[in-house]
């Protein structure tokens, strides 16, 4: 990522695109469709693409096969349109993982990173992603695990209620709200599949410095509702203030990069699920990486 700060120009899906997806979602991506395994000529769903770098990697491992991404943001869906993919072509679509707009049996591989923490319905998500799974096909998914296992996360989202009030930090606590892989893997299984197995992994990403890492949380992040109404002096006052107060905190875990005291280090647990519907019925495994991520084949 650099050691130059933030440049604030851009819409947030573009900061997210430049800035998150290098620093922290690529990683994970590539962990994803690894487990996912995708192969040539299969056809692979994307479910909450975001700016796509999930689908770019499967595009990349199916070559001659067929992606789509789909997404309810349009914002994030033209920065996907707009980047450069390798392999198979994907379809960019507008939709809900509600209701997905494809029918029953249509896909070999479906993924989905770090975004069923956010379905308003989770259980109605699955079970459209186990429908339009073909029965020989597997399915993917990650999801963070309790913030508390992120140290980094956990000191800015103390700052942050410090700052602007009890519940702002409602938004980020959602994303990590999977308290164990049990409920994971419980969800996975209602919806229809079944061997399910749950793993922990971590990663540690590095941040230039704690002022960059909540730059990042509030300009190219949900968060940014609330930044939206204000001047840009009172934002980087707001920036600032969480910065300092998140650095402050003297239990935080967040530990420096070795001769680096301004390069912060963000451990995160993520869980993994990764479903595999065979000839035998439906099977899952589901795996946890920093960050809490789950896979499910």
């Amino acid at each position: 990522m650099g050691d130059e700060h933030w440049q604030l120009e851009g819409s947030a899906a573009e900061l997210y695109q430049r800035y998150v997806v290098p620093a922290i979602t690529t990683r994970w991506a590539e962990d994803l469709v690894h487990r996912a395994q995708p192969r040539a000529g299969e056809a692979v769903l994307d479910v909450a693409c975001g700016t796509g770098v999930v689908a770019r990697l499967a595009a990349k491992a199916v070559a001659r096969g067929q992606v789509t991404g789909l997404d309810l943001n349009a914002g994030m869906l033209a920065v996907a349109r707009g980047m450069p993919s390798q392999g198979a072509p994907i379809n960019w679509i507008e939709g809900s993982a509600l209701d997905l707009p494809f029918p029953p049996d249509s896909f070999d591989v479906v993924l989905c990173q770090l975004g069923l923490q956010f379905f308003p319905d989770q259980e109605r998500a699955l079970r459209e992603m186990r429908r339009v799974l073909r029965n020989s096909g597997r399915a993917a998914l990650s999801v963070y695990s309790p913030i508390e296992r992120t140290p980094g996360a956990y000191a800015f989202v103390l700052a942050l209620d410090e700052v602007l009030g009890a519940d702002a930090s409602r938004i980020k606590r959602g994303e990590h709200s999977f308290t164990d892989p049990a409920q994971l893997e419980a969800l996975l299984k209602d919806a229809g599949f079944g061997g399910v197995g749950v793993q922990t992994v971590e990663q540690t990403i590095v941040f230039p410095s704690v002022l960059d890492y909540v730059r990042f949380q509030l300009l190219a992040t949900p968060m940014t509702v609330f930044l939206t109404d204000r001047t840009e002096p009172e934002q980087q006052a707001i920036i600032l203030s969480v910065a300092s107060k998140a650095t402050a905190y003297p239990r935080r875990q967040c530990s420096t990069a070795a001769g680096s005291p301004s390069r912060r280090r963000h451990t995160s647990p993520l869980h993994w699920a990764l479903v595999d519907t065979s000839a035998c019925g439906p099977t899952l495994k589901v795996t946890c990486i920093a960050r809490a991520v789950a896979i499910g084949r």
